[in-house]
């Protein structure tokens, strides 16, 4: 009895295992190097000190504001996913081939991604050609030099590629929606804005929830690679993120335990978001199992 209680860790003492090397070790290594600083070839300890000196270091400020920044997408994804969701879930002409178009951007690689649209938006380059050419140079702006719009460049373009997952995300979820709950809607005399309020929304509340919360982390943790090629954190500091501030420190200004410092504050407010998605999707479950 007491051997089929232990057999399933048994069978999962291997992968674990294996994730205890490959992500504990270095998370814990991660943690002891934010409280130490390098002095005379050795690391000793300095308890909360590089915590205090990233926060007072205005590019870290600067960072940590644009990360909040980019938090706008969201929203503005969310809505646009569930738009288009519920005109290819209609079944307008051409939907099979909308919705392959709508979700092909979020196959490709963002360095891809990046290196394309930094070849649009450069002032030199195709947008500006192509305003120039129609009259409307007055709209031929410096999109990713000025200081002004190099942010809200690269959120379209973090928009334009990571829009269509929530898009495919929400219309599975539509095409499980029974569909008889629409026509005794129709048949009770709801338009079409009602009808989506009151049976879309719900019927979508928990991929929306997930979409949300999983967009949010790739605000905070996952933009690194559109920054890196189209701006590498400038005009100045004016694109810079937190994971390029990482990267900076550690491999440009080689101060390790500072990128340490900030690498662990990140990871806390991650799993932040991670645990609170888990949380969503266990009440989601319970309250399924309820009925």
């Amino acid at each position: 009895m007491r051997t089929k209680k232990i057999e399933p860790f048994l069978f999962l003492a291997p992968a674990l295992f294996v994730l205890l090397v490959v992500f504990g070790v270095p998370i814990y290594r991660l943690f002891v190097l934010s409280f130490q600083r390098q002095s005379q070839g050795k690391q000793i300890f300095v308890g909360l000190s590089n915590y205090k000196l990233i926060f007072m270091d205005n590019v870290f400020i600067q960072a940590i504001q644009h990360n909040g920044t980019l938090i706008i997408c969201v929203p503005i994804m969310v809505v646009a996913a569930l738009l288009l969701s519920i005109l290819l879930f209609e079944r307008i002409r051409g939907w099979q081939f909308y919705r392959t178009t709508l979700f092909l951007p979020y196959l490709l690689p963002i360095t891809v991604v990046g290196l394309v649209f930094s070849y649009i938006f450069q002032f030199s380059g195709v947008l500006n050609g192509i305003l120039n050419a129609i009259g409307l140079k007055f709209l031929a702006l410096d999109w990713l030099g000025s200081t002004h719009l190099a942010l809200p460049t690269l959120m379209f373009v973090i928009i334009w590629k990571e829009m269509g997952f929530g898009v495919i995300l929400f219309l599975a979820r539509l095409m499980s929606v029974d569909e008889e709950l629409y026509d005794a809607a129709k048949i009770d005399g709801a338009n079409w804005l009602q009808l989506h309020l009151n049976i879309t929304l719900p019927q979508l509340s928990t991929v929306i929830e997930f979409f949300t919360v999983i967009s949010i982390i790739t605000m905070l943790s996952w933009v690194f690679n559109y920054v890196y090629v189209m701006t590498n954190g400038g005009p100045g500091n004016a694109t810079i993120v937190t994971e390029l501030y990482i990267y900076l420190m550690a491999f440009q200004y080689n101060n390790i335990n500072l990128a340490a410092a900030v690498s662990v504050l990140l990871l806390l407010v991650t799993g932040i978001f991670i645990f609170l998605e888990l949380y969503l999707r266990d009440r989601a479950e319970v309250g399924e199992a309820l009925g």
